[in-house]
């Protein structure tokens, strides 16, 4: 292959993920309006400017793109949150990092937390079961940095877990509640977290399994 045909497939390689990604912003876009399950490709493809048929180059289907849409609004949440786990400081400051991550994440991103928000238990099952499988994943992740932690210091595997999940549920929560909020309201709704993330972190100081 010369340096020529090279050249000409990186292009064209540049422009399907250039059009793969013009689909996803225009599919999240209109979803801030509307469900998955009601939006048609025809839409979509509309807003981006190619034919219907351009479409399944990129997704076999509206379930697939909406896969896909929930790998792109989880996976930076995830960065964020393992970032602030991986530093070595006191549990309130981890929280109120915590805390901070998310209410960030959502005034940056407020329409994949929308999505997310509306799509955890709406009509199309791959996009249910994707976001269920990201939030597990999400709680593996935790996990694995509160076992590392001196306080889970004697707990069994599955109680760290059980453990993750609570922060992992609240910190879903916690965006969702943020998102069509007031900046009082969000600074009611911080604090809230804030104190209610350490009641848990209280009660792991002094669980003891049955």
């Amino acid at each position: 292959m010369n340096s020529s045909t090279r050249a000409t497939l990186g292009v064209r390689q540049a422009q399907k993920l250039k059009t793969r990604q013009a689909l996803l912003d225009a599919a999240l876009k209109l979803l801030e309006e509307q469900s998955l399950s009601s939006l048609g490709l025809r839409e979509v493809t509309r807003v981006v400017g190619v034919a219907p048929a351009a479409f399944y180059r990129h997704f076999r289907d509206m379930a697939e793109l909406g896969v896909a849409l929930v790998e792109e609004s989880l996976g930076s949440l995830h960065v964020m949150i393992r970032a602030v786990l991986a530093e070595q400081q006191e549990a309130e400051e981890v929280i109120d990092r915590s805390v901070e991550a998310v209410a960030d994440h959502v005034r940056r991103h407020p329409a994949h937390v929308r999505f997310v928000a509306r799509e955890r238990h709406g009509g199309v099952r791959a996009v249910r079961e994707a976001i269920a499988a990201e939030l597990a994943r999400f709680g593996d992740e935790v996990a694995e940095a509160l076992a590392a932690q001196e306080a889970s210091r004697g707990w069994s595997a599955e109680d760290v877990r059980m453990l993750a999940g609570l922060y992992v549920d609240h910190l879903v929560m916690t965006a969702s509640a943020f998102l069509e909020a007031s900046a009082d309201e969000q600074r009611v709704i911080a604090d809230t977290a804030r104190r209610q993330l350490r009641l848990i972190s209280l009660g792991r100081r002094h669980w003891r399994a049955a």
